[in-house]
């Protein structure tokens, strides 16, 4: 985690003459006393970094003070400046110490006891850190999630810690906990070593594995959809996790929605992986249900990326969202290789990528289906895969080309 740009090193009382800083470089600020600290490897100490209370922050123009106070008390069922929490009406509040639902479960833990390790991943919606707890002496990663105020963003917050909470499943992330320091709610949750798929799918997958990794997502999305009511809505590779002990997990439930109130316009999720039925709906007054059918796609497209190691869609379409928009919509649906894949696994994406979702079959079907029967009593060593997938990723830096769609979510958390 780094200091932000502006940050003042200097010691106290210096007269050395400091940049002047914007409100919002003030409110970002992310030190302690007002100083930087180091230890011995001039690292500044990761448990020592903390978001200043709105007490704290510099004294700003008198109208842009009242411009602050005013959106605040617009939020005020969200946020509680006294108190330095945000709270959920219904559902949980969070402070600097931890969580605590409205269940009765609460999970304390604070900035610090963590000790940042290095950075996982970078987005429009803040960073993902290795971490390690230090009471437990557990590795952790923790997700920062940059505070806005807009109600949609709140509401995302709150859905990802709900399901975390709710959803105990071995093919579901575990959470550990998350708090909120001014400008930012933290969510610390299951380290999976070897990260996303789409980072080790590189030239493909063998079936076995591909077997493998669609049992166990199949498995998460049946655990969200049959015991908690809710359906996922961003199934694709970078949302499902794998470690080098095999193991395969979902993650990432900000857009997720309860099936009874989801009543889901377009933009959730990522575009590229959207079903057919969602990219039609795009006028906002033909709203649809988003139902379980439309991850059943998104679970084919999945699929057939795993298995190639590339966007199935052609890359001709890939700069140009009308073209790849319409490839999703009129084009016939990819396939998977009939020279490289069985009759059954060819069978299962064909049924998951129906263009009329009425006929694309339940978790049940799928996880009754002959292909992933047949792979479930075979020894699959996913473990070795993971560790030869690192490894070959260690000494290939290639970026493969991202279709116009993957950076045009409206949604991103």
């Amino acid at each position: 985690m780094q200091l932000p740009t502006g940050s003042i090193t200097g010691s106290r009382g210096s007269s050395k003459p400091q940049p002047k800083l914007s409100l919002s470089q003030r409110r970002s600020m992310v030190l302690d006393n007002g100083s930087a600290q180091t230890n011995s490897t001039g690292r500044s100490p990761v448990g020592r970094l903390n978001r200043p209370a709105l007490s704290s922050i510099p004294s700003a123009p008198m109208h842009l003070e009242s411009q602050t106070e005013s959106l605040f008390n617009s939020y005020s069922q969200y946020i509680d400046v006294s108190t330095g929490s945000l709270k959920f009406a219904g559902k949980a509040s969070l402070d600097a110490n931890g969580v605590k639902f409205t269940s009765g479960s609460t999970f304390k833990i604070s900035l610090n006891d963590l000790q940042v390790l290095e950075e996982l991943g970078r987005g429009n919606y803040g960073t993902v850190s290795k971490v390690l707890h230090k009471p437990s002496n557990v590795i952790m990663a923790m997700k920062e999630i940059r505070l806005e105020l807009d109600d949609s963003k709140f509401r995302q917050i709150i859905m990802e810690l709900d399901v975390l909470h709710k959803c105990k499943s071995p093919y579901i992330i575990e959470f550990y906990g998350a708090f909120f320091v001014e400008g930012a709610v933290y969510i610390c949750i299951e380290y999976m070593d070897g990260g996303s798929i789409d980072k080790l799918y590189s030239g493909g997958v063998e079936e076995p594995i591909l077997a493998k990794i669609t049992e166990s997502a199949v498995r998460g999305l049946k655990v969200l959809k049959d015991d908690h009511n809710i359906i996922h809505r961003d199934v694709k590779p970078t949302n499902i996790l794998i470690n080098t002990k095999g193991e395969v997990k979902l993650c990432d439930f900000g857009v997720s929605g309860n099936l009874v109130a989801s009543i889901a316009r377009t933009n959730i999720g990522c575009q590229s992986y959207m079903a057919p039925e969602r990219i039609k709906s795009a006028n906002p007054e033909d709203a649809i249900t988003y139902t379980v059918q439309s991850d059943i796609w998104s679970l084919g497209l999945t699929l057939i990326e795993i298995a190639n190691g590339s966007y199935p869609y052609p890359p001709e379409t890939y700069g140009n969202v009308f073209s790849q928009l319409s490839a999703i919509v009129d084009g016939e649906p990819p396939t998977l290789p009939a020279d490289k894949f069985s009759h059954d696994a060819i069978s299962f994406v064909k049924q998951c990528l129906n263009k009329d979702a009425v006929l694309r079959p339940t978790y049940a079907k799928l996880l009754a289906h002959p292909w992933l029967i047949k792979f479930r009593n075979v020894e699959i060593d996913s473990a070795s895969w993971v560790k030869k997938a690192l490894n070959d990723r260690a000494h290939n830096h290639s970026e493969s080309v991202k279709p116009a769609l993957h950076n045009g979510r409206g949604v991103q958390i």
